[in-house]
This record gives C-alpha cells, sequence and structure tokens, in this order.
C-alpha cells in the first residue's frame, strides 16, 4: 500500500509540475502576442493619423485656385483605399501585411506626386498651413517607420519564443503560429535617381 501511494503522489507530483511548466510557457506566449498586436496597433495608428493630415492637406492645397485636379483626385483615392484597409491583429498573415503595405504605398506615392507638384505654386508653398502640415506630414512619417520597427521587434520576439523548444511543442499543441514582418518595398534597395532638370 505504501508502494503504491508513493507512485501516485510522485505521478501527481509530475503532472504539477508539468502542468505548471504548460501554463507558464502559454501564458507568455499570450503575453508576447499581445504585446505584438499592441504594437500593431500604434502601426495603424500611425498611419492613421498621416491619413487624417492628408485630408487636412487637400483642403488646404484645394484653396489654390488653378491647382492640377487630377493630382487631388489620386490623393483623394488612394487616403480612401488606405483607410479602408482593416487588418484584425489576432489574424495576420503575410498576405494581410502585404495588403495593408500596398494600400499605403499608394498613398504614399501619390502623396509624393502631390507634393511635387505644389512646387509649381509658389504662393501655396509659402502657405502657412500648407507649410506646417507638410512638416506634420514628415513628422508622421517619422512615427510610422518607428512603429514598423517596434512592431517587427515585437513580432521577432514572439516569432522566436514560439520556435524554441520545449515551447516549440506548446505552441503546436495551442495552434500558435508566427507573425509576419513588415519588409522593404519591392526596389526599395535600389537608390533613387535624381535629376535637376530645371526646364
Amino acid at each position: 500500500m505504501k508502494k503504491s501511494l508513493v507512485v501516485i503522489l510522485v505521478l501527481v507530483g509530475l503532472v504539477f509540475i508539468i502542468g505548471s511548466f504548460w501554463v507558464s510557457k502559454s501564458n507568455e506566449m499570450v503575453r508576447l502576442k499581445n504585446t505584438a498586436e499592441a504594437q500593431w496597433a500604434n502601426v495603424e495608428t500611425a498611419y492613421q493619423r498621416r491619413a487624417d493630415l492628408i485630408g487636412n492637406l487637400v483642403k488646404t492645397v484645394q484653396g489654390a485656385a488653378d491647382f492640377e485636379r487630377n493630382t487631388l483626385k489620386e490623393v483623394v483615392e488612394a487616403r480612401a483605399k488606405a483607410t479602408s484597409v482593416n487588418i484584425d491583429a489576432s489574424k495576420l498573415t503575410p498576405e494581410t501585411v502585404a495588403q495593408f503595405q500596398e494600400a499605403q504605398s499608394g498613398l504614399t506615392s501619390a502623396l509624393s506626386r502631390l507634393l511635387v507638384t505644389v512646387e509649381k505654386y509658389p504662393d501655396l508653398k509659402a502657405n502657412q498651413n500648407f507649410l506646417q502640415l507638410q512638416s506634420q506630414i514628415e513628422g508622421t512619417e517619422n512615427r510610422i517607420n518607428i512603429e514598423r520597427t517596434r512592431f517587427n521587434e515585437a513580432a521577432k520576439q514572439y516569432n522566436t519564443y514560439i520556435e524554441l523548444f520545449p515551447n516549440s511543442i506548446i505552441a503546436s499543441f495551442s495552434g500558435r503560429t508566427k507573425m509576419p514582418l513588415f519588409k522593404a518595398q519591392a526596389g526599395a534597395e535600389k537608390a533613387p535617381e535624381v535629376n535637376f532638370n530645371f526646364n
């Protein structure tokens, strides 16, 4: 009877130790994933700030009577497309991140064309509202880069944690998968061509 009691106590102790270990690792996975998802929300907030500022910039630029309407239309359409892409942070996949990045890239491109076109309008370039908005957009672009970098770091920590042994066993049993990272856009490795054509 004593041997069977010892065996039962040892088994109960082992189950308790393994269960505690499992719970501890699972909780850490939840904490790391939540941190990465919160950082994703910061990325979206930075992009939303840019979209909001661009709306104000477009209204300011529309005040220039002979401003090119086509350029403004492209910016407004790209902004609408970029703000319509909503991604659930708990369901991030490489495809959804690429979709989000593509929509934001279209807005970046349209904004660049707008700012280049503005160069033709000295009165607009001297407008205080325009200058202030342009400065805020530049600052927001820096924020976006910082938030994307922070998201990549948080996702990397989560991905590393769930891939380490024995965490990988617990992650596979609980259906946890890696989070995708932001990557450079295609062609970003090439230096931009600078052309000073004043004609």
